[in-house]
């Protein structure tokens, strides 16, 4: 590797992310604190409800099961796998199947999401260029990440699990904050493009609607539940 190239990936690496996650922090820090009322998924569903509820849903279970999937196949200690006796190449096989399953429902979705964004002049008319703009980075971040699929099927079919595990070991040393770009410089163009535009996801997050995932309401999930009495009277039988 020459060192324009090093210090490129130096830059994207081990650099970026730290960036990228201070700006995602920081953000939402002030964003909550100077613009409550925009703090919100402005949600259009009132303008137009046709299909919105079956792309909003697949949008939703697919990136949401991507994140997940993402966080605990990247970060989960080593040790755990090995306890339940899966090995690397089942655990690369459970991340390319179920990935591609969870980027395919999330790609239909966004997609019928990102037509109705674009086509209805109602829905067009309240959209914000960040709206748009956001939707589009997550459908070419997607892309690229259902891209990788393809790439590690290859892998698989070689018996090689070292992608999957040089990138797993490069997500925890970023956590730790001992990073390691070294460890993606020899990875194929399609991860890294994948990583460039996943982590971008954080630096735009504070700027666009994406910043109503912080009040999701997860208490609904423990709260008691409502005892809830009509005004009516019934006449009896």
């Amino acid at each position: 590797m020459n060192e324009d190239l090093f210090n490129m990936n130096n830059l994207l690496f081990g650099i970026f992310p730290y960036i990228c996650l201070s700006i995602f922090i920081i953000g939402s820090w002030v964003r909550f604190d100077r613009e409550q009322y925009g703090w919100t998924s402005a949600s259009s569903q009132l303008l137009s409800t046709g299909g919105v509820r079956l792309a909003s849903n697949l949008f939703h279970i697919g990136i949401i099961g991507i994140f997940c999937g993402h966080l605990v196949g990247l970060l989960a200690p080593y040790a755990i796998w090995g306890t339940i006796g899966l090995s690397s190449l089942g655990k690369q096989s459970i991340a390319m199947y179920g990935g591609g399953f969870l980027g395919i429902l999330c790609l239909i979705g966004g997609g019928m999401l990102l037509v109705r964004r674009l086509t209805n002049p109602r829905i067009r008319a309240t959209s914000r260029t960040s709206d748009i703009f956001i939707l589009f980075w997550i459908m070419i971040t997607l892309l690229f990440g259902l891209a990788t699929t393809f790439t590690t099927a290859h892998h698989a079919s070689l018996g090689s699990a070292d992608t999957m595990m040089a990138l797993a070991q490069w997500a925890k040393s970023i956590v730790l904050f001992s990073p390691k770009p070294e460890l993606v410089s020899h990875v194929e163009v399609v991860f890294k493009l994948h990583l460039v535009f996943g982590m971008s996801l954080f630096l735009l997050f504070p700027f666009t609607r994406l910043v109503h995932i912080w009040s999701a309401p997860f208490g609904y999930l423990a709260r008691s539940y409502q005892i809830v009495r009509t005004k009516r009277r019934f006449a009896a039988r």
